[in-house]
């Protein structure tokens, strides 16, 4: 006997105290709602309706059985609604992992739009360079990640490649402030500051052979394993610029884009090749919200570093 769908019958008749209605109700036959309604009195051995040419009234038994009833319901209810959310990405842990050199607006926004998107799942989140996400995705200690392109890793399912065109961070007080746009070729002699080179070399590598390529010889790269202090003051007193997309500047610099859009940061979702779920989908999507509009996202705080911090794990 299916006991639940038993106990629903029961619930419209004992609700109706009239078989007739109960069954117009549930859309079944009365006969054969009748006929389940004594065969839930043989399973349980009472009898829970008293029989009358108007309709039906509850038993003194009867009259014991719908608060126990509504607890099974309600409680199944609860059960089909968690297997339905953990099904579709609603609910459950969802293990991510990030560049880390996203900036705290930007993780936000995207911890942010998942929620909304799966208001019961939880993720678990922690920063990684390119180099280790392939590994970890392999060893299935993260379920999705945000890379760098290219990513020349095999194995993978990337979701949509949205491009952040790469502009340069000046003092607000320097000699180029007042044009629109600068051409990589002015950047020649200056130092560069750039993310480290371990946290993305593929991109690292393409952004130094595109700026060759459009003229610009730099006279020194500055890695941000040397502190983020550094690098920002290297930019505030014009000693150096930084390569960075559009973001919004931190006080006493000024953001500006290269001519041409020479440069762009590609970053997708990656999950392992035919694997992924809901709960993936459901993250790429946010993802993907969020890096295709980043004037929804908060303004980053004054204070914020102006690049990588070093990859480490935090909870959220």
């Amino acid at each position: 006997m299916d006991l639940l769908r038993h106990l629903r019958y029961f619930r419209a008749v004992a609700e109706e105290g009239h078989v007739g209605r109960a069954a117009e109700r549930l859309r079944i036959a009365q006969p054969s709602l009748s006929q389940r309604i004594r065969r839930l009195e043989g399973e349980l051995g009472v009898t829970l309706f008293d029989r009358g040419p108007r309709g039906v009234v509850l038993t003194p038994a009867g009259r014991l059985l719908p608060a126990g009833a509504e607890e099974v319901l309600e409680s199944t209810a609860r059960l089909l609604g968690t297997a339905s959310d953990l099904r579709t990405g609603r609910a459950g842990t969802l293990r991510a992992a990030l560049p880390p050199d996203l900036g705290p607006a930007t993780v936000a926004a995207l911890l942010t739009r998942f929620r909304v998107a799966s208001p019961g799942a939880r993720p678990e989140v922690r920063e990684f360079p390119v180099t280790a996400v392939s590994r970890e995705l392999a060893l299935r200690t993260v379920d999705v990640a945000m890379v760098r392109h290219p990513c020349p890793v095999a194995g993978l399912a990337f979701g949509p490649l949205p491009h952040q065109p790469v502009g340069v961070l000046l003092a607000a007080d320097g000699p180029r402030v007042d044009r629109p746009g600068l051409a990589p070729a002015e950047l020649t002699g200056h130092q560069l500051v750039l993310f480290p080179r371990t946290t993305a070399p593929a991109l690292y590598d393409e952004m130094l052979t595109t700026l060759a390529r459009h003229g610009c010889t730099p006279a020194a790269l500055v890695d941000q394993h040397h502190g983020s202090d550094v690098a920002r003051a290297l930019v505030l007193t014009g000693a150096a610029v930084a390569l960075v997309p559009g973001t919004t500047p931190p006080p006493g610099t000024v953001w500006r884009p290269l001519r041409g859009t020479p440069l762009t940061w590609r970053t997708s979702t990656a999950w392992p090749a035919g694997g992924g779920g809901p709960a993936v989908g459901r993250f790429a999507a946010a993802a993907q919200q969020v890096l295709t509009d980043p004037g929804g996202l908060p303004a980053e705080p004054p204070n914020r570093p102006l690049f990588a911090r070093p990859a480490t794990e935090f909870p959220l």
